[in-house]
């Protein structure tokens, strides 16, 4: 071993990193290859993307207007806003954050923290990934059959709890993954001071994983923006402008849902008005998120 290591280490690399070593062309041929299939692909994707937001800029951009925030959904032929359906989706996903967030950082702080024995936070961890890839339509009916069908009507808490569960596994994972990443020595240090596992985790930890945590949050926010089926099943829609969330609610997912469907042209561009404003919240929290972890 070091007699190969001394050969080796007499060998310039200079002379290994030309077009004479068989090994360097083929490895050279292989990256290039590789390089070209990642940069098409790329490619690829990108276009869908702009083709997708230019689109929606062509035909929706024309009725982002100011009385889209101030006037509420218009019967068929008349004049109109989508006032209404964006206080609702603003209520309930409001709402939806300020559930699953609290609920989303304890369970992840549980795991990365105190679940390192035992087969609980495995399993809790399993679990977990399975909501996460869960239809959100099953969400949707997992909300009416609990709590639609028991109060006898539609209302916002229901679309709110049902957005809620999609809340808790997006920051779930999202704060396990990120304390985990937070060094052991700044807890061995915190601990050698004196300091309780409960102050650690609450002034080190966090701390160190916020801006992470943040962007877990703004992620699961970007996600329920635009879910449509949960709600079909627990807010409904309402023509009129409500805050009371114990009634059917407007949301823009699923006016978008019924406009976009009627054959009526208001109703149409005001689908792909909402579509463009949704799309374009969506890629701002998205933007946003990922400025915050990069920081």
């Amino acid at each position: 071993m070091n007699t190969q290591s001394t050969l080796h280490a007499s060998v310039p690399v200079k002379s290994l990193l030309n077009n004479d070593n068989a090994l360097y062309r083929k490895r050279s041929k292989i990256n290039k290859v590789m390089l070209t299939l990642s940069s098409i692909t790329l490619v690829f994707g990108l276009f869908w993307l702009f083709w997708i937001i230019l689109t929606l800029l062509l035909k929706g951009g024309a009725s982002l207007s100011f009385t889209l925030f101030t006037e509420i959904t218009p019967g068929p032929g008349d004049s109109g806003g989508l006032a209404n359906a964006i206080l609702g989706s603003v209520l309930m996903s409001a709402v939806g954050t300020i559930i699953g967030t609290p609920i989303g950082i304890m369970a992840g702080t549980y795991l990365a923290e105190y679940g390192s024995r035992g087969w609980l936070a495995p399993a809790t961890r399993f679990l977990n990934d399975v909501l996460l890839s869960a239809p959100s339509i099953i969400i949707g009916l997992f909300i009416y059959s609990l709590y639609v069908s028991n109060v006898g009507h539609y209302s916002g808490w229901a679309g709110a709890l049902a957005l809620s569960i999609l809340v808790i596994p997006v920051v779930v994972r999202t704060t396990d993954n990120m304390l985990l990443l937070v060094p052991n020595s700044l807890r061995e240090a915190a601990a050698a001071l004196g300091c309780p596992k409960w102050r650690i985790v609450t002034m080190i930890c966090y701390r160190a994983a916020r801006s992470g945590i943040i962007t877990g949050i703004l992620l699961a926010v970007a996600r329920i923006m635009g879910e449509t089926a949960p709600l079909l099943f627990t807010a409904l829609s309402n023509q009129f402008m409500s805050w009371n969330m114990n009634a059917p609610m407007a949301n823009l997912p699923v006016v978008i849902y019924q406009y976009a469907a009627s054959p009526f042209k208001d109703w149409n561009e005001l689908a792909w008005a909402g579509a463009t404003l949704i799309t374009l919240l969506v890629l701002g929290l998205n933007i946003l998120a990922r400025s915050l972890f990069r920081k």
